[in-house]
């Protein structure tokens, strides 16, 4: 650091971290500032909350934003130094024997104004030497953010893939259970097709596992070969300009070529088959239902609670921010008290939807679907690209092909137990895409009505 600086003004702009000037300073909410790649590495080390390295204090934001005001601070105290260097006896043109001004792209190397209009480096990219270390410290922080950013990425996905590896053969003895039963239910022959598909579910769980524990180990893979390039750039920026503009080389187009290629997120499903006389017998027992009640999403913040569900140390939490997105939900007029019933809705126009079954008491409550014991719903959710589909009381992740067209429920109240059957099955013209699990809902003494929900 320059001796010609005040100590005082140093100390201010130096990170307590790394013992250099910020790079890319952010200031948490106590008001101490860092580095933002020294932060977010000391934060990487400790358990959350995430607290200030300095006092310990909590600290509620962790997407911090560049501090303007230290980084052109930062940026006078830079080429404060840089000057001073630039102006030494040692730091001139061994040639001319004239001060070094000009910085060559293609040579990575200082030149004076006489060197830079030689033959070797005409037709080269010059720019002055102070330009080049500010844009280059800038292309280092941006970089470095890029990767992180990545790597953390990468890490939601190991831990998603790693909780979904856990689940999967558990959740595929569940659905061969479950597919007996909504035979038994339905009182179909189990054809001796169908029979070899409860065999292949095990065949084709065991191979995606054996997809998930491979792209594990690329994920992983990959992440160490960011990490690293990260850590190969958090040391450029700790080098003095001269240093960082001589020795930078080719590290930041490395930087952009690690971050390429990164092996997408596997979604793992169960493939859909039809299954022989289901829709024949379905229609037996095919009523029309009309959905006259409905309501908005200023009471509605279904799907926002299902994108929002995370694991953490074994628990399920749900976030309560109801969102601003477009949604309604409809419940039909009619009431059942006995018998077999099945009706079905289109969905394919819907980003979000939700089709099954509530009870009368669960229209007088307020509060949350996903929280209701009232009601059993079939849920298509989309994040990002992808679709996920989850069935509720309790909240389950169902591993099935997304459904098109329409979506069937079933609704057997006399099931033969104290609780009405409720089956939902995702139909297109005679082909049951999914069959889902038999759900029972809790009768007490009100009646199910239907239920449906979408995002526009």
């Amino acid at each position: 650091m320059d001796s010609d600086i005040p100590q005082n003004f140093q100390k201010e702009l130096t990170c307590v971290i790394c013992l250099n000037y910020f790079t890319d300073p952010v200031t948490v909410g106590c008001g101490h500032s860092f580095c933002w790649s020294c932060l977010c590495v000391s934060w990487e080390k400790v358990e959350s909350p995430a607290c200030c390295p300095l006092c310990r204090q909590p600290s509620e934001q962790t997407n911090l934003k560049t501090s303007i005001l230290l980084k052109n601070l930062v940026s006078v105290a830079r080429k404060a130094n840089l000057r001073q260097f630039l102006s030494s006896e040692g730091s001139r043109c061994g040639l001319h024997q004239e001060a070094l001004q000009v910085f060559c792209e293609d040579a990575s190397s200082l030149l004076c104004v006489h060197c830079s209009g030689s033959r070797e480096h005409e037709a080269h990219r010059h720019r002055p030497i102070e330009e080049a270390a500010e844009q280059h410290r800038e292309k280092l922080s941006n970089q470095m953010r890029s990767l992180w950013e990545k790597i953390q990425e990468i890490q939601g996905n190991l831990s998603k893939d790693g909780r979904i590896s856990v689940c999967w053969m558990t959740y595929l003895c569940r659905r061969q259970d479950e597919t007996r039963a909504f035979y038994k239910t339905l009182q179909l022959v189990l054809h001796e097709e169908d029979k070899q598909y409860l065999k292949s579910l095990v065949k084709e769980g065991s191979k995606m596992y054996e997809h998930l524990k491979k792209l594990g180990a690329e994920l992983n893979e990959k992440k160490i070969s960011l990490r690293g390039m990260y850590d190969e750039l958090m040391d450029m920026c700790l080098k003095p300009d001269v240093e960082l503009l001589q020795e930078l080389g080719d590290k930041l187009k490395r930087s952009e070529q690690v971050q390429l290629h990164t092996p997408p997120p596997l979604q793992p499903e169960l493939p859909a088959r039809p299954i022989t006389g289901l829709m024949d017998r379905l229609n037996r027992f095919r009523v029309e239902i009309s959905f006259p009640c409905e309501i908005t999403n200023h009471n509605l913040r279904l799907f926002d609670d299902v994108r929002s569900l995370r694991f953490m140390h074994d628990h399920l939490h749900v976030s309560l921010d109801p969102g601003t997105s477009n949604y309604f939900a409809t419940w039909g007029a009619q009431v059942f008290t006995s018998g077999k019933h099945y009706w079905e809705l289109h969905v394919s126009k819907s980003w979000d939807w939700a089709v099954g079954v509530c009870k009368d008491s669960w229209l007088r409550k307020k509060g949350t679907l996903l929280e209701s014991q009232d009601t059993f719903l079939l849920l298509c959710v989309k994040e990002k690209d992808c679709y996920t589909l989850w069935t509720t009381a309790p909240m389950t992740r169902q591993y099935i092909e997304k459904p098109q067209g329409r979506v069937g429920v079933f609704l057997d109240v006399d099931s033969g137990s104290r609780s009405p059957t409720v089956l939902v099955a995702a139909a297109r013209a005679e082909t049951v895409l999914t069959d889902p699990p038999v759900h029972k809902t809790s009768r007490g003494d009100t009646t199910p009505r239907t239920l449906g929900g979408a995002r526009n």
